[in-house]
């Protein structure tokens, strides 16, 4: 799938709106399962700061709160929106909860599981906070749920892609 098409697949925002990867109009995405009640959920932290730290470059952090591994996500998404503001302040943007695995994940993840990850396994997403940089030459890099959103490959890999 090209990087063109990728950002066209619709999917729905935190106020029932459908949105495409396209509006948020920046070069680089990083596109995240988030859940409020998971062992990983303070990289919710280093997310931010990554958006903090590169959003004025045409950098993104794109949440997805999913449900789908053992309920870690499972308010509304009034109180997930809640929660991120008020715990991490977070200011990048939160979409509707999503299924990421199984027969109604949503086409967004459909698309983005077929990425391989450094070890060159694709397929199901095997946690919450696992993490798609999805690059302007069309490519897409994912990386793991336990790899942290400030490690070097990952800071490298927007770093390399930012263009201002």
């Amino acid at each position: 799938m090209t990087d063109s098409a990728l950002r066209q697949i619709p999917f729905t925002d935190a106020r029932g709106v459908e949105k495409t990867l396209n509006d948020f109009g920046a070069d680089v995405l990083l596109v995240v399962n988030v859940a409020s009640k998971c062992g990983l959920t303070p990289q919710y932290e280093q997310l931010e700061q990554l958006q903090r730290t590169y959003g004025e470059r045409g950098f993104s952090v794109v949440g997805f709160p999913s449900n789908q591994f053992m309920g870690q996500e499972p308010g509304s998404i009034e109180q997930i929106l809640e929660f991120c503001s008020t715990t991490y302040g977070v200011s990048f943007p939160i979409n509707d909860k999503v299924k990421v695995n199984g027969k109604k994940a949503t086409d967004l993840y459909k698309a983005l599981k077929q990425t391989s990850d450094a070890g060159g396994k694709s397929g199901r997403v095997e946690w919450n906070f696992e993490k798609f940089l999805v690059l302007p030459d069309g490519s897409v890099k994912r990386f793991r749920p336990k790899q942290k959103p400030d490690a070097p490959e990952i800071v490298e890999a927007i770093e390399g892609a930012l263009t201002r």
